[in-house]
């Protein structure tokens, strides 16, 4: 990595001619959106992406600030088969994406969009849809899953919108996902109808859900005041329950906003431990500012991914430990962190610690297979245990307490034998991961080649997630409709 600037010495190098190495990319302008150069620079407090438009002036913007240091973080990216390519490149990366024949990464996951209808109206959301926009038929997600199927066969799938569960034919989208070859299913929710409607999630069920992708921004009513509008926390807690009677994996998803929630992460985790193995990890997302948001940026409405390792530790006591935490093996090293624990009887974690060539359940480097493993291993941890783990979630009271009394709570004994050794393996084993979308004023075109999580679009092209949801500081959209 290049040499340590002054924020002061930043200013004059941006803009100007750009070295020849792995600091130097190209990114955009969040005013106009033009395609500017760019460049990763270590400044005082951390690294920066610094980029100049001729209009509308220089932008430095953290990007990864503390240690672990980038120099010591990346690792080699996995190689994967070339992508199907469904456009050319007339206008260039990334303004032609539908995967283009720029693109390095097949998918891994893929969002469908089912909706843009939504029963909350959070200040802070990344799609900000329109209300009034009409759903796509089930012709039109038929569709969406053949060519989904035709680009990354075997690929994971998100259900999404909008509020995918307005849908009430939600259900029969996931069996038709079935039926079209993709094994898990996921559905990317708040959760509201969930905790009130259990046929509903029954029948989600009975179609071949494997996994909710829980909004889940704190443990008390402050924060989702902030963040959502109003009141939640008592609904969250019913959606999980909801979703363990049924045997459903939960996934918590907080979105990160420095002095709103950032200093819940340590409670996030315990409450998802007191609720495992129906929960079965956490997932952080440091806020990227595309779509509907309020304020005026500064660096200090930033948190990067280091600094929300470094919480995890701190704020968790030391429980788990940013060492036990490592770089992606299939995308760019600078989007996300992974790390899995098993959780013994007495509540301590051990990790799963992963060798330099595994991340992800990236275990080879055969370009063949390398992906496959990697969509298989977050199916396996996302997806529920046996429907007899269930059994060990507390019970909750859906008018927001719990009946039981956590303070002193520990697993079940379980004797160390080994068949009960691969048991507890494969019922408590509890993710924890991270990964920083890219907006307007952090976006990397190389980090974009690489992406494997694209969103298909109703018409049928990919688009690398950051990109399809990216908006200018107007909030004018580069592909979102």
């Amino acid at each position: 990595m290049s040499k340590m600037h002054s924020k002061e010495a930043a200013e004059s190098i941006i803009g100007t001619s750009l070295s020849p190495d792995r600091t130097r990319t190209e990114s955009l302008c969040p005013v106009c959106l033009k395609r500017l150069p760019a460049q990763r620079l270590m400044l005082d407090d951390g690294m920066y992406l610094v980029k100049r438009c001729p209009q509308h002036g220089a932008f430095q913007t953290p990007i990864w600030n503390g240690s672990p240091a980038f120099n010591q973080w990346q690792r080699q990216r996995i190689p994967v088969q070339a992508p199907v390519q469904f456009t050319g490149s007339q206008k260039g990366c990334p303004f032609d994406c539908g995967l283009c024949p720029n693109h390095q990464q097949r998918p891994c996951t893929i969002v469908v969009e089912v909706t843009q209808r939504c029963n909350l109206a959070c200040p802070v959301c990344y799609a900000a849809a329109p209300a009034d926009t009409p759903d796509p038929s089930p012709a039109t997600v038929a569709e969406m899953f053949r060519r989904a199927a035709q680009a990354g066969p075997g690929s994971n799938i998100q259900l999404s919108g909008g509020e995918p569960t307005m849908r009430d034919d939600l259900p029969a989208l996931v069996a038709m996902g079935r039926d079209a070859g993709f094994n898990f299913i996921q559905v990317n929710t708040n959760g509201l109808r969930l905790g009130r409607d259990r046929a509903f999630v029954k029948a989600l069920k009975q179609a071949g859900l494997a996994s909710i992708f829980l909004q889940f921004d704190g443990v008390d009513d402050h924060v989702y005041r902030k963040l959502r509008g109003r009141d939640l926390m008592a609904e969250k807690r019913c959606a999980i329950e909801a979703c363990a009677e049924q045997g459903i994996g939960v996934v918590l998803v907080p979105t990160l906003v420095p002095g709103i929630n950032t200093g819940q992460i340590g409670a996030i985790l315990q409450a998802a431990l007191s609720w495992a193995p129906a929960v079965r990890g956490v997932h952080f997302q440091p806020i990227s500012y595309f779509g509907r948001y309020s304020s005026k940026l500064t660096a200090a409405d930033r948190i990067t991914l280091p600094e929300v390792m470094r919480a995890i530790e701190t704020q968790s006591a030391g429980r788990f430990k940013a060492t036990d935490l490592g770089p992606p093996g299939c995308e760019n090293a600078l989007c996300s962190f992974h790390g899995r624990f098993i959780q013994l009887a007495d509540g301590k974690m051990v990790p799963l610690r992963q060798p330099a060539s595994e991340s992800c359940g990236c275990t080879s480097v055969r370009a063949d297979v390398a992906a496959d493993q990697a969509i298989a291993s977050v199916a396996r941890q996302w997806a529920s245990p046996d429907q007899l783990a269930m059994k060990n979630l507390p019970p909750i009271d859906c008018a927001g307490q719990d009946t039981a009394d956590r303070s002193d709570k520990g697993e079940p004994s379980v004797p160390m034998g080994l068949d009960d050794f691969i048991h507890l393996a494969r019922t408590h084993i509890f993710s924890i991961s991270g990964m920083a979308f890219q907006d307007a004023w952090t976006l990397a075109l190389d980090r974009v080649r690489d992406c494997c999580i694209h969103v298909i679009t109703p018409d049928g092209r990919l688009v690398p997630f950051c990109l399809y949801n990216l908006t200018a500081a107007d909030g004018r959209r580069l592909y979102r409709t």
